[in-house]
C-alpha cells in the first residue's frame, strides 16, 4: 500500500470520527446560547475568509488590483440595497473596465 492509500485512508477514518463525534454531542451543548450564537456567526466569517483569498490573493502573494476596487464597488451596491444580480453585473463590468486602463 502506497503512502497516498494510507493517508486517504487515514483522512476517511478520521472524517467518519469526527462525524461520529458531532452525532455524540448532547442537545444540552446544542441549545446552549453561546453554541447557537456560534453557529450563526461562523458561516459569515467563512464567507468572509474566501472573499479575502479570492479578491487579494494571487498564488502565495497578495495582490491588489482590479478585483478589490470590484469588491469595494459591490460592497456599495449591496449596502443600498441594490439586488444581487445587478451587483454582479455592475461589479464585473467595473473589474473589466480597470484592467482595460
Amino acid at each position: 500500500m502506497t503512502t497516498l492509500w494510507v493517508g486517504i485512508a487515514v483522512m476517511a477514518l478520521g472524517c467518519f470520527a469526527l462525524k461520529y463525534a458531532g452525532l455524540s454531542v448532547p442537545e444540552s451543548v446544542l441549545r446552549h446560547p453561546l453554541t447557537l450564537r456560534a453557529v450563526e456567526l461562523i458561516p459569515a466569517g467563512l464567507l468572509g475568509a474566501l472573499i479575502a483569498v479570492q479578491a487579494f490573493g494571487a498564488g502565495s502573494s497578495i495582490h491588489v488590483d482590479a478585483r478589490l476596487l470590484a469588491l469595494g464597488v459591490a460592497a456599495v451596491l449591496l449596502a443600498l440595497r441594490v439586488p444581487f444580480l445587478p451587483v454582479v453585473v455592475v461589479a464585473a463590468v467595473v473589474a473589466a473596465l480597470v484592467r482595460q486602463l
